[in-house]
């Protein structure tokens, strides 16, 4: 696992991370409202949306590498999560050729792993502040992913509860956010 470096972070590893929180929340809150309506079958539209949702978390890591690497911060759990946000929308992209089922049991793999890894990189952060929203996002993304792994055996397994899911770790984002942006002004 990372650790910080012995020296005092900059305020723009904050700032930079408040950012890209904001954008994800904004990003989940649309992609969440766009599968909700079309949810009721795998289309075009939804398996379109469904590889769309890891990549976005790739680029948004990749971001978040840049960030953390010109200021000494921690990259390796980033790395980890590119490459499996990477394998899901290749996965996911093949699922969704195979059917709901499919694409949940993908969905939920990486729900558990990178649940972890979301876990394990808000705990080296904490010391940034605004991480405890990104420890328990992991967490619960963890529980989900196992849900979604067991939703995907029953006869009426369906998309909408990867809106929900979706929307709720954009919220974790929007408060880790605005707590980052709480911790800026304390400083």
């Amino acid at each position: 696992m990372d650790t910080l470096v012995a020296t005092a972070p900059t305020t723009s590893v904050p700032a930079a991370l408040r950012k890209l929180y904001f954008l994800r929340f904004a990003f989940a809150a649309g992609w969440a409202a766009l599968l909700f309506a079309t949810s009721s079958a795998l289309s075009p539209l939804s398996a379109t949306l469904l590889v769309v949702y890891p990549l976005f978390d790739v680029a948004c890591a990749v971001v978040d590498v840049r960030s953390a690497k010109a200021n000494g911060g921690p990259v390796r759990g980033l790395y980890a999560n590119i490459a499996l946000s990477a394998l899901t929308g290749i996965g996911l992209a093949v699922a969704a050729t195979s059917g709901i089922p499919a694409v949940l049991r993908v969905w939920g793999v990486w729900a558990v792993t990178a649940g972890i890894v979301q876990l394990l990189v808000g705990a080296v952060r904490r010391r940034l502040g605004g991480q405890w929203p990104m420890i328990a996002s992991g967490a619960i993304s963890t529980l989900a992913g196992a849900s979604f792994f067991a939703q995907a055996g029953k006869a009426d397994a369906a998309l909408g509860s990867l809106a929900g899911y979706a929307f709720l770790g954009g919220v974790f984002f929007l408060v880790s956010a605005l707590r980052l942006g709480h911790a800026a002004k304390g400083a």
